[in-house]
């Protein structure tokens, strides 16, 4: 089990790099000059060259992806003889830093991975995701919780009971839901519920989790306010968890070992739940993992309808700004994320299923 947790971070760390080098590529290829971003089309040249040198836009392509690595490892390396002592400029952006160690003319500094600053607020990209993040990690984890205990639970029923016309029922639904784009399904549920019927629901149309009280109390939590996002979101994880429940649940049921257990005169609760459902839960789990990474990353036209504080709406006004860092910050977290749900699927494959091996 060490030695397949260990080749599976050596993996992921393979594949973060991957993922960093290819978002370095794209955003730095890509036409506008964030130094005119920040100052202003009327910028003189001398500012812009200011910019330019403050950023380390002005090296060679080659140093900047090496720069860009240095301020996203938790150690960095700098060199105290660079001129101008740009490393001191350098060290003062590292709020989070743990510790410096400093060997002849080189400076370790062990921190918390520098995702630079924002070029409109100015302010670090680790602050803005860490305000924003939560914000989407309660909003995903709900609707795919909602989506695995519904759908697991109308799968197993609908593979148990097996009646043609409710399997029919249950694949149109389940292919209705898959089909259904996210933000069309959020402009209806809002629409509807928060609008039509918003003097028998009480839901809001826009809201966050909390809410400044009008009472003066300050900042106050709005459950309410997940409900109509938790539901959009967790739509199409549900048809794929009922669909692939009940696909896997049916074929589990032909195995010799369920007959076996029949045979022995096991409660049909007991042959379900703890032989036949725990075998069958692979295929769901590798859907639950990929919609909830999917849903961290993909949550944007929710919370943009629904007003929702989270990732979604920094990543599309940073677009919308030209705001690079915040944008490559924002995709590098989704994608450290993925990586760490597929090392822990990995492992749970293994808990729930004897016949995947770990080693």
């Amino acid at each position: 089990m060490t030695t397949f947790i260990i080749r599976r971070l050596f993996y992921g760390f393979m594949v973060l790099l991957g993922v960093i080098t290819l978002v370095f590529l794209l955003f730095n290829i890509l036409p506008g000059d964030p130094a005119r971003m920040m100052l202003g089309q009327r910028a003189d040249q001398e500012s812009v060259d200011a910019i330019h040198k403050e950023l380390g836009l002005d090296k060679p392509f080659v140093v900047q992806y090496f720069n860009y690595l240095n301020d996203l490892s938790p150690l960095s390396v700098h060199a105290v003889n660079e001129s101008n002592h740009g490393w001191l400029t350098k060290l003062s952006d590292y709020k989070n830093a743990k510790g410096m160690l400093t060997i002849g003319n080189t400076v370790l500094v062990l921190k918390i991975p520098f995702l630079r600053k924002s070029y409109i607020s100015k302010r670090d990209v680790t602050e803005i995701l860490s305000e924003a993040f939560p914000n989407t990690f309660i909003l995903a984890t709900l609707s795919i919780i909602f989506a695995m205990i519904l759908g697991i639970t109308i799968g197993s029923i609908t593979a148990v009971v097996n009646a043609p016309v409710l399997n029919r029922i249950v694949l149109v639904v389940t292919a209705f839901g898959m089909a259904l784009p996210s933000f069309f399904a959020a402009i209806i549920m809002a629409w509807v519920f928060a609008f039509l019927l918003a003097d028998y629901t009480g839901l809001n149309l826009f809201g966050s989790l909390y809410e400044v009280d009008d009472l003066g109390r300050g900042e106050v939590l709005q459950f309410k306010n997940l409900i109509l996002p938790v539901f959009t979101l967790g739509i199409r994880p549900l048809a794929v968890i009922t669909e692939l429940t009940r696909t896997s649940l049916l074929e589990v049921f032909s195995q010799d070992y369920i007959r076996t257990a029949r045979a022995k005169g096991l409660s049909r609760f007991r042959v379900v739940a703890v032989h036949a459902l725990r075998n069958s839960l692979n295929p769901v789990i590798t859907a639950v993992s990929g919609w909830y990474a999917a849903s961290l990353a993909g949550a944007v036209f929710i919370e943009y309808i629904f007003d929702w504080k989270g990732i979604g709406i920094v990543i599309v006004d940073a677009l919308e700004n030209y705001d690079l860092p915040v944008v490559m910050g924002s995709v590098l977290l989704i994608a450290f994320i993925l990586i760490i749900i597929n090392i822990f699927v990995d492992l749970v494959y293994g808990l729930l299923d004897p016949r995947v091996s770990v080693t």
